[in-house]
Protein backbone atom coordinates (compact mmCIF):
# COMPACT_ATOMS: atom_id res chain seq x y z
CA UNK A 1 0.00 0.00 0.00
CA UNK A 2 1.14 3.51 -0.62
CA UNK A 3 0.59 6.21 2.24
CA UNK A 4 0.95 9.81 2.15
CA UNK A 5 1.29 11.48 5.63
CA UNK A 6 0.38 15.14 6.19
CA UNK A 7 2.24 15.79 3.46
CA UNK A 8 3.36 20.04 3.14
CA UNK A 9 5.05 21.26 -0.53
CA UNK A 10 6.59 24.44 -1.31
CA UNK A 11 7.47 26.39 -3.99
CA UNK A 12 10.10 28.86 -2.89
CA UNK A 13 7.11 30.98 -0.50
CA UNK A 14 4.23 29.49 -2.15
CA UNK A 15 2.52 25.77 -0.64
CA UNK A 16 1.26 23.67 -3.48
CA UNK A 17 0.37 20.63 -1.17
CA UNK A 18 -1.16 21.66 2.46
CA UNK A 19 -0.90 18.26 5.31
CA UNK A 20 -1.82 15.69 2.12
CA UNK A 21 -2.62 12.23 3.48
CA UNK A 22 -3.55 9.88 0.86
CA UNK A 23 -3.45 5.85 1.31
CA UNK A 24 -3.46 3.76 -1.74
CA UNK A 25 -4.20 -0.06 -1.89
CA UNK A 26 -2.84 -2.43 -3.86
CA UNK A 27 -5.12 -3.82 -6.52
CA UNK A 28 -7.24 -0.86 -6.46
CA UNK A 29 -7.30 2.57 -8.55
CA UNK A 30 -7.16 6.02 -6.48
CA UNK A 31 -8.04 8.79 -8.03
CA UNK A 32 -7.21 12.46 -6.98
CA UNK A 33 -9.46 15.14 -8.72
CA UNK A 34 -9.51 19.17 -8.43
CA UNK A 35 -9.27 22.07 -10.75
CA UNK A 36 -6.21 23.07 -12.62
CA UNK A 37 -3.63 24.00 -10.16
CA UNK A 38 -4.32 22.34 -6.58
CA UNK A 39 -1.62 20.45 -6.61
CA UNK A 40 -2.51 17.19 -8.03
CA UNK A 41 0.64 16.85 -10.28
CA UNK A 42 2.52 18.50 -7.11
CA UNK A 43 1.74 15.43 -5.44
CA UNK A 44 2.52 12.51 -8.05
CA UNK A 45 6.03 14.28 -8.27
CA UNK A 46 6.30 14.25 -4.71
CA UNK A 47 5.72 10.31 -4.25
CA UNK A 48 7.88 9.63 -7.26
CA UNK A 49 11.08 11.85 -5.51
CA UNK A 50 10.97 14.56 -8.07
CA UNK A 51 9.71 17.36 -5.39
CA UNK A 52 11.19 17.31 -1.89
CA UNK A 53 8.53 17.10 0.57
CA UNK A 54 9.01 19.89 3.34
CA UNK A 55 7.20 17.84 5.95
CA UNK A 56 5.08 14.51 6.58
CA UNK A 57 5.99 11.15 5.41
CA UNK A 58 5.64 8.89 1.92
CA UNK A 59 5.37 5.13 2.57
CA UNK A 60 5.25 2.53 0.29
CA UNK A 61 5.24 -1.05 1.09
CA UNK A 62 5.88 -0.42 4.81
CA UNK A 63 8.65 1.77 3.72
CA UNK A 64 9.57 5.28 4.05
CA UNK A 65 10.73 6.12 1.09
CA UNK A 66 10.34 9.83 1.74
CA UNK A 67 14.15 10.96 1.51
CA UNK A 68 15.15 8.85 -1.40
CA UNK A 69 15.98 9.61 -4.46
CA UNK A 70 13.39 9.22 -7.56
CA UNK A 71 15.80 6.78 -9.29
CA UNK A 72 15.78 4.70 -5.50
CA UNK A 73 12.04 4.52 -5.58
CA UNK A 74 12.19 3.40 -9.24
CA UNK A 75 14.10 0.57 -8.05
CA UNK A 76 11.66 -0.06 -4.85
CA UNK A 77 8.19 -0.57 -7.86
CA UNK A 78 7.31 3.08 -8.44
CA UNK A 79 6.63 4.11 -12.41
CA UNK A 80 5.57 7.83 -13.08
CA UNK A 81 3.58 8.74 -16.41
CA UNK A 82 3.83 12.38 -16.24
CA UNK A 83 1.78 14.40 -17.61
CA UNK A 84 2.19 15.90 -21.34
CA UNK A 85 3.90 11.36 -21.71
CA UNK A 86 7.09 13.46 -22.26
CA UNK A 87 8.54 10.59 -24.92
CA UNK A 88 11.73 11.48 -26.87
CA UNK A 89 10.31 12.40 -30.25
CA UNK A 90 13.33 11.64 -32.30
CA UNK A 91 13.93 8.56 -30.67
CA UNK A 92 12.10 5.45 -31.74
CA UNK A 93 9.69 3.29 -29.97
CA UNK A 94 12.40 0.46 -29.23
CA UNK A 95 14.59 3.52 -27.96
CA UNK A 96 11.87 5.08 -25.90
CA UNK A 97 11.09 1.98 -23.72
CA UNK A 98 14.61 1.40 -23.24
CA UNK A 99 15.22 4.23 -21.65
CA UNK A 100 13.04 2.38 -19.05
CA UNK A 101 16.12 0.26 -18.46
CA UNK A 102 18.03 2.34 -16.01
CA UNK A 103 16.10 1.60 -12.94
CA UNK A 104 16.76 -2.62 -13.83
CA UNK A 105 19.91 -4.83 -12.98
CA UNK A 106 21.79 -5.44 -16.18
CA UNK A 107 19.79 -9.11 -16.31
CA UNK A 108 16.45 -7.72 -16.57
CA UNK A 109 16.77 -5.23 -18.76
CA UNK A 110 14.55 -6.73 -21.42
CA UNK A 111 11.08 -5.67 -23.18
CA UNK A 112 8.36 -7.43 -21.78
CA UNK A 113 6.22 -9.26 -24.16
CA UNK A 114 3.07 -8.46 -22.40
CA UNK A 115 3.96 -4.54 -23.38
CA UNK A 116 3.15 -5.88 -27.10
CA UNK A 117 0.06 -7.80 -26.10
CA UNK A 118 -1.18 -4.92 -24.45
CA UNK A 119 0.02 -2.37 -27.03
CA UNK A 120 0.39 -4.35 -30.25
CA UNK A 121 0.61 -1.14 -32.16
CA UNK A 122 4.29 -0.89 -30.92
CA UNK A 123 5.66 -3.58 -31.81
CA UNK A 124 4.41 -2.56 -35.60
CA UNK A 125 6.24 0.57 -35.21
CA UNK A 126 9.01 -0.08 -32.87
CA UNK A 127 11.46 1.55 -35.39
CA UNK A 128 9.16 4.41 -36.07
CA UNK A 129 10.33 8.13 -34.32
CA UNK A 130 8.06 8.48 -31.26
CA UNK A 131 6.98 11.94 -32.60
CA UNK A 132 5.14 10.11 -35.82
CA UNK A 133 2.65 8.39 -33.61
CA UNK A 134 -0.34 9.91 -33.00
CA UNK A 135 -1.33 11.43 -29.29
CA UNK A 136 -2.99 8.16 -27.99
CA UNK A 137 -0.62 6.23 -29.47
CA UNK A 138 2.59 8.37 -27.52
CA UNK A 139 -0.18 7.61 -24.41
CA UNK A 140 0.39 4.33 -25.28
CA UNK A 141 4.36 4.73 -25.19
CA UNK A 142 4.27 6.43 -22.13
CA UNK A 143 2.56 3.65 -20.14
CA UNK A 144 4.80 0.99 -21.81
CA UNK A 145 8.09 2.75 -20.51
CA UNK A 146 6.43 2.93 -17.41
CA UNK A 147 5.79 -0.33 -17.50
CA UNK A 148 9.10 -1.79 -18.93
CA UNK A 149 10.23 -1.22 -15.37
CA UNK A 150 7.91 -3.72 -13.72
CA UNK A 151 6.06 -0.88 -11.27
CA UNK A 152 4.21 -2.51 -8.28
CA UNK A 153 3.20 1.08 -7.94
CA UNK A 154 1.76 2.98 -11.03
CA UNK A 155 1.39 6.67 -10.85
CA UNK A 156 -0.76 8.22 -13.99
CA UNK A 157 -0.78 12.52 -14.42
CA UNK A 158 -3.67 13.34 -16.51
CA UNK A 159 -3.62 10.17 -19.28
CA UNK A 160 -7.06 11.77 -20.88
CA UNK A 161 -5.05 15.03 -21.82
CA UNK A 162 -4.58 16.13 -25.38
CA UNK A 163 -7.04 13.28 -26.67
CA UNK A 164 -10.50 13.38 -27.71
CA UNK A 165 -13.48 12.88 -25.61
CA UNK A 166 -14.95 10.68 -27.75
CA UNK A 167 -12.37 8.20 -26.67
CA UNK A 168 -11.73 8.87 -23.18
CA UNK A 169 -13.96 6.48 -21.93
CA UNK A 170 -11.64 3.22 -23.67
CA UNK A 171 -8.79 4.17 -21.86
CA UNK A 172 -10.47 4.30 -18.32
CA UNK A 173 -10.92 0.17 -19.16
CA UNK A 174 -7.39 0.19 -19.80
CA UNK A 175 -6.65 1.36 -15.86
CA UNK A 176 -9.46 -0.55 -14.42
CA UNK A 177 -7.76 -3.86 -15.97
CA UNK A 178 -3.90 -3.16 -14.73
CA UNK A 179 -5.10 -2.10 -11.76
CA UNK A 180 -7.17 -5.96 -11.34
CA UNK A 181 -4.93 -8.18 -13.19
CA UNK A 182 -1.29 -6.82 -13.15
CA UNK A 183 0.87 -6.95 -16.08
CA UNK A 184 0.37 -10.84 -16.94
CA UNK A 185 -1.87 -10.49 -20.45
CA UNK A 186 -3.76 -13.58 -20.88
CA UNK A 187 -5.74 -12.16 -24.31
CA UNK A 188 -5.09 -9.80 -26.99
CA UNK A 189 -7.23 -7.03 -26.91
CA UNK A 190 -8.75 -5.36 -29.37
CA UNK A 191 -6.58 -3.04 -32.04
CA UNK A 192 -8.32 0.07 -31.19
CA UNK A 193 -5.27 2.30 -30.18
CA UNK A 194 -7.23 3.83 -27.15
CA UNK A 195 -8.90 0.89 -26.26
CA UNK A 196 -5.80 -0.67 -25.86
CA UNK A 197 -4.81 1.85 -23.28
CA UNK A 198 -7.62 1.59 -21.28
CA UNK A 199 -7.68 -2.24 -21.42
CA UNK A 200 -4.04 -2.85 -20.49
CA UNK A 201 -4.43 -0.12 -17.39
CA UNK A 202 -7.76 -2.08 -16.40
CA UNK A 203 -5.83 -5.66 -17.13
CA UNK A 204 -3.03 -4.53 -14.26
CA UNK A 205 -5.48 -3.23 -11.59
CA UNK A 206 -7.75 -6.75 -11.86
CA UNK A 207 -4.17 -8.76 -11.47
CA UNK A 208 -4.07 -7.27 -7.66
CA UNK A 209 -0.43 -7.03 -7.92
CA UNK A 210 -0.16 -3.36 -8.47
CA UNK A 211 -1.58 -0.28 -7.06
CA UNK A 212 -1.99 3.00 -9.19
CA UNK A 213 -2.81 6.45 -8.39
CA UNK A 214 -4.64 8.62 -11.25
CA UNK A 215 -4.47 11.94 -11.59
CA UNK A 216 -7.60 13.52 -13.44
CA UNK A 217 -9.73 16.31 -14.09
CA UNK A 218 -12.62 14.38 -16.53
CA UNK A 219 -15.21 13.24 -13.78
CA UNK A 220 -16.97 10.73 -16.04
CA UNK A 221 -13.78 8.98 -16.43
CA UNK A 222 -12.77 9.04 -13.02
CA UNK A 223 -15.62 7.84 -11.82
CA UNK A 224 -16.00 5.02 -13.66
CA UNK A 225 -12.87 3.57 -12.90
CA UNK A 226 -11.34 4.14 -9.54
CA UNK A 227 -12.24 2.32 -6.28
CA UNK A 228 -11.38 5.35 -4.35
CA UNK A 229 -11.17 9.00 -4.60
CA UNK A 230 -9.65 12.09 -3.01
CA UNK A 231 -10.12 15.72 -3.81
CA UNK A 232 -7.78 18.71 -3.64
CA UNK A 233 -8.86 22.47 -3.70
CA UNK A 234 -5.54 24.74 -2.61
CA UNK A 235 -3.25 21.62 -2.21
CA UNK A 236 -5.45 20.29 0.41
CA UNK A 237 -7.50 17.21 0.61
CA UNK A 238 -11.23 18.48 0.88
CA UNK A 239 -13.01 14.96 0.40
CA UNK A 240 -12.09 11.69 -0.06
CA UNK A 241 -13.62 8.31 0.45
CA UNK A 242 -14.69 4.84 -1.47
CA UNK A 243 -16.31 5.83 -4.73
CA UNK A 244 -19.54 3.92 -3.76
CA UNK A 245 -20.32 6.16 -1.12
CA UNK A 246 -19.50 9.90 -3.32
CA UNK A 247 -21.35 12.27 -3.53
CA UNK A 248 -21.27 13.74 -6.60
CA UNK A 249 -22.69 16.94 -6.14
CA UNK A 250 -20.23 17.79 -2.91
CA UNK A 251 -17.39 16.47 -5.47
CA UNK A 252 -18.45 18.38 -8.73
CA UNK A 253 -18.48 21.97 -7.05
CA UNK A 254 -14.73 21.54 -6.42
CA UNK A 255 -14.28 20.65 -9.87
CA UNK A 256 -16.20 23.50 -11.67
CA UNK A 257 -14.32 27.08 -12.41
Amino acid sequence: MLTVKNVDLFYGASQALRGVTLAAPVGQVTCVLGRNGVGKSSLLRAIMGHEKVAHGEIQWEGQNVTTMAPHERSARGIALVPQGREIFHLLTVEENLKTGFASLPRGRRTIPDEIFELFPVLAEMMHRRGGDLSGGQQQQLAIARALVTRPRLLLLDEPTEGIQPSIIKDIGRVIRRLAEEGTQVTERTPRDTVREIENAITHLAKKGDMAIVLVEQYFEFARDLADRYAVLDRGEVVIDGAIADMDETDVRRYLTV
